[in-house]
């Protein structure tokens, strides 16, 4: 294939991926076939992660508003899917308690190198701030074991992506990723792999269209969450503030919404004593690798503060126990702070960076209106004007992990057994839980758009066309056979109709009839047909969503 097309292509598409178009407050509806076609793709690229081979004429079929009532209560949708792309990934399929104890050993890193500190204890780059006890004075042993605990841990990451991928819920998967954004955990400070399974699966998912108060009371007993925020220690005398604060600022009523450091000290008080079974005398106990024993919530009294507290104007009387934290809970979740916090970062996420101020205003009063129920705050962002205006089509650029699996959806890619997205996601700079700060991946598209990473994406995407990415084989799409020997206006027409739904500027569509072979031989073909979907999948109409 010849590069040549890459560079001024690329500069290009930064230009125009740099550009988010503000969401209209006109309704617009559907006039005809090309119209429908459009916004069914556009609620596949929003509430799914982009559509598969067929999924635009499906929910053309049905009717747009239809599928979307059925994602909304994605949780009746038979899920038949997703369990055959998980079969022989326990970690995702076996009763959560059983996966915790078995994984109770913390993650390593696929950037990892194993390496000693002089003391018989492996450190890794990435995944494990913590030195983890090893095997002393038998390298070989030590790295076989750091070998197998690698691929485990790439399984399991691979395992969680590969449901979102896969599941016909598509809308719990999107929401669950949200979620998981929102309450955002590192694994380089998690007590055991068991516990990513636990949050995902036990905390996050149940809860990713039910009421923000069950969320939000799943999330604060986390084990998980509890010792990323370091609460797991804190007790009267030796408070530590971290959970307090980031449960006002990045949790329920944003940095603005009223709290004062009087506040968050009494929050942070509330919680003392909310701890978990690996705590012992103050310290976390944790033996070595593949040995540990499965942290569980538990409530110290002994170490809470039980002399009275007031929250937001709220008192909360002395003498009591867990009763203060979850006050504190109902508090906040109920708060109008906490509504408009949400429903703002919904609106972005789902409609534009700049979401009108109207449609937050309405989600909101979804929220206070039905206590904090999220489906239905969803569903009026989702029906709203606001959102199926086609000046939002393709607003928001894609995320890596976003863009990463649309790529896989629409090229019909296989079970990626070798954990290979994983890798691809550290070199986008997105991987699985990798964020180390509590506040999350940006859901806005300036983070992702840079010219490094827009030299990445371009990069992966030309690899892919070139068959240059095992779990990603561009020879098994469903058209490849015939596309590949179609004449060369064809080819162009079926990439553009199937993996950019039909949209293409005119500056792609130049870029696309760019790559028109010297001649018409079955070399020349294959030959085109790998630029054009590099082209394609580079360009910003499948960056973008």
């Amino acid at each position: 294939m010849t590069r040549g097309w890459m560079y001024g292509f690329a500069a290009s598409a930064l230009g125009v991926l740099a550009i988010a178009p503000v969401a209209s407050q006109t309704p617009v509806a559907p006039r005809s076939v090309d119209e429908t076609r459009a916004l069914a793709a556009h609620v596949l690229n929003r509430l799914a992660f982009g559509p598969r081979l067929g999924d635009v004429d499906r929910v053309v079929q049905i009717g747009v508003d239809r599928w979307i009532e059925e994602q909304l209560r994605g949780e009746q949708i038979n899920d038949a899917s997703a369990a055959k792309a998980l079969v022989g990934c326990a970690f995702w399929t076996d009763p959560v308690v059983n996966v915790v104890q078995q994984l109770a050993g913390p993650i390593v890193s696929r950037s990892a190198r194993p390496s000693s500190n002089g003391n018989g204890m492996m450190v890794t780059s990435f995944a494990i701030t913590r030195s983890v006890e090893v095997v002393k004075r038998d390298s070989a042993r030590r790295n076989e074991r750091f070998s197998t605990a690698l691929l485990e841990n790439g399984q399991l990451l691979a395992g969680r992506l590969t449901r979102a991928e896969s599941s016909d819920q598509q809308l719990i998967e999107v929401m669950t990723d949200f979620w998981e954004n929102h309450f955002s955990i590192a694994s380089s400070k998690t007590l055991s792999r068991g516990l990513i399974v636990e949050w995902d699966r036990a905390v996050i998912r149940p809860h990713a269209l039910g009421t923000f108060r069950d969320l939000l009371g799943a999330v604060a007993h986390s084990p998980a969450m509890l010792h990323y925020l370091d609460n797991d220690v804190s007790l009267a005398g030796e408070l530590n503030e971290n959970f307090g604060r980031e449960l006002l600022e990045l949790h329920t009523l944003g940095v603005d919404g009223g709290y004062t450091q009087a506040d968050v000290n009494d929050v942070a008080r509330a919680f003392t004593g909310w701890t978990h079974s690996l705590v012992s005398n103050g310290r976390i106990s944790i033996t070595g690798m593949g040995s540990e024993r499965a942290a569980v919530f538990s409530f110290n009294a002994a170490r809470h503060d039980t002399a009275a507290k007031v929250v937001l104007g709220h008192t909360l009387p002395a003498g009591r126990g867990t009763q203060d934290g979850e006050d504190v809970l109902d508090i906040l979740a109920r708060h109008p702070s906490t509504a408009k916090f949400i429903a703002k970062k919904l609106a972005v996420r789902f409609v534009s960076d700049s979401p009108p101020p109207s449609l937050v205003d309405r989600a909101a009063a979804t929220y206070l209106r039905t206590n904090g129920d999220i489906r239905e705050v969803m569903r009026t962002i989702v029906t709203s004007p606001e959102f199926r205006s086609p000046t939002v089509f393709g607003a928001k650029v894609k995320t890596p992990v976003e863009l990463v699996l649309a790529t896989r959806r629409a090229l019909g890619a296989p079970v990626d057994t070798a954990a290979e997205m994983i890798d691809l996601l550290i070199d986008l700079e997105q991987p699985p839980f990798g964020h180390l700060t509590p506040e999350g991946w940006p859901e806005t598209g300036k983070r992702w758009m840079n010219a490094g990473a827009m030299r990445t994406r371009l990069s992966i995407a030309t690899r892919i066309a070139n068959g240059e990415m095992p779990s990603i084989p561009v020879e098994q799409w469903p058209l490849w056979p015939s596309l590949s020997r179609e004449t060369f206006d064809r080819q162009v027409d079926g990439v553009v109709r199937t993996l950019l739904d039909g949209r293409v500027s005119d500056r792609t569509r130049g870029a696309l009839i760019a790559a028109r072979p010297t001649n018409d031989e079955a070399a020349a073909r294959v030959s085109a047909m790998r630029e054009l979907i590099a082209i394609a999948l580079s360009s910003p109409e499948f960056q973008r969503r």
